[in-house]
């Protein structure tokens, strides 16, 4: 248990950053396999880039402002 959560920690780091990510990946496939979503087919790269940016912001505010020294 405590290789898997060595290497948890060295890719990814926090949950909030894989939560993000992963959801991000997930509505980026269904925008690109769901015909009905196909008109925001030009806006995925800029959705990829918010989502993940929101993630990490979540991320480093709840470090920065957490009452841990």
């Amino acid at each position: 248990m405590k290789i898997i959560k060595a290497i948890y920690n060295f890719i990814v780091g926090d949950m909030v950053i894989l939560v993000g990510v992963t959801l991000a990946v997930i509505i980026l496939a269904l925008i690109n396999n769901v015909s009905a979503l196909a008109p925001l087919k030009g806006f995925s790269g800029p959705f990829l880039v918010i989502a993940v940016l929101s993630s990490l912001v979540a991320t480093l505010s709840r470090e920065a402002f957490s009452s841990r020294s």
